[in-house]
């Protein structure tokens, strides 16, 4: 086949893409500010919320079901600030042998420490538990780092002695022994490629055993994971080579992939929501299903109704049958986001 053909298939598979109906319309946050409004889920074609896990309550899931919608929990998994306070064996280490600097907004903890794991398990197995929701969206998945921004901060991590020696017992690659400093330098200069294999390795082992916990306590459940929009290439490859995400491989482990495509936030055009979305649709193919969440908040730079409702067209094509956005609250501040919100839900439900 021909790239020439290739890409006309793809064109058409595109084009019926964005005539099909999509089942999951989603909001992302507790709905009270769109609730406030005397708004129902049901009229706006909302069919599902995506909430923290902390936030969702008996009367939240009774009043989304009578409404029509699913609710799905939002879990922070590696962000670990108040863990790494407490407990700085956890706290991730750079390759000067630092400890790394938090983000602006995250400090993610080391994901091979066994009582951070142990302990994100745990609360997960109590969500479940507690609350009958329809699944477990992961955030926050990624090794220390901070996406979302146009200039992202992307350190190299963690060279804690709890990675030196998972790693040794996992690839036989044990680093001499020395100065933190000098044993990540040998690493990096001798073993690269396996030690981004196993930082890759590391991040679908957690994905594994959260499947396996939500499997155990709510077999219907989904297990969702929110994850970084670039491609294999961008940022020198920095998706994989430094968050540590091989989404063609995470897709087979999670039920769902959900891309964080925030064009506002991150200075892209609305464009390139449908083009990311066509691209992870082309990347993992029907090995999971793909539900983006697009921005509706206007922060850092206002996004208008227009602009709310072309991204969110946009991320329901491709190969995707669910969309969402963030936040329930930005929509429900700006009639003009509701009534766009309307319009589109309205138009995917009736297909």
């Amino acid at each position: 086949m021909t790239r020439r053909t290739a890409l006309a298939i793809f064109g058409a598979w595109r084009a019926a893409a964005a005539q099909k109906r999509i089942a999951i319309r989603g909001m992302y946050s507790h709905p009270k500010a769109f609730w406030d409004r005397g708004a129902k889920l049901d009229d706006y074609g909302v069919t599902a919320l995506f909430v923290h896990g902390g936030s969702i309550t008996a009367e939240l899931l009774a009043r989304a079901g009578a409404e029509g919608a699913r609710v799905f929990a939002e879990f922070a998994t590696l962000n670990g600030k108040g863990y790494v306070e407490k407990h700085p064996e956890a706290w991730p280490v750079n390759e000067r042998g630092e400890r790394a600097p938090a983000a602006t907004w995250f400090l993610g903890a080391c994901p091979t420490e066994p009582g951070f794991r142990a302990l994100r398990m745990k609360q997960l197995e109590e969500l479940l538990e507690r609350r009958a929701v329809a699944g477990v969206w992961l955030d926050y998945f990624h090794w220390h780092a901070q996406f979302e921004d146009p200039h992202p901060i992307l350190p190299e991590t963690c060279f804690c002695e709890s990675c030196l020696a998972a790693f040794a017992a996992r690839t036989g690659v044990r680093a001499p022994q020395g100065e933190t400093a000098m044993r990540a330098r040998w690493i990096l200069e001798r073993h690269e490629r396996a030690w981004r294999r196993w930082r890759v390795d590391v991040l679908l082992d957690w994905a594994r055993e959260a499947k396996a916990v939500v499997r155990r306590v709510r077999p219907s459940a989904l297990l969702g994971v929110y994850h970084c929009p670039w491609t294999d290439e961008e940022f020198g490859g920095a998706r994989e080579r430094i968050l540590g995400l091989d989404l063609k491989q995470l897709a087979g482990v999670a039920d769902v992939l959900s891309p964080m495509v925030y064009h506002g936030r991150m200075e892209r055009k609305a464009e390139w929501v449908g083009d990311f979305v066509a691209w992870l649709s082309r990347r993992v193919g029907k090995r999971c299903r793909i539900w983006p969440i697009v921005q509706a908040q206007s922060e850092p730079r206002e996004i208008t109704a227009d602009e709310f409702e072309r991204v969110l067209r946009l991320g329901g094509g491709g190969g995707a049958t669910g969309v969402m956005m963030f936040t329930a609250q930005s929509v429900a501040a700006d009639g003009a986001k509701m009534d766009a919100m309307r319009r589109v839900y309205g138009e995917w439900g009736s297909r």
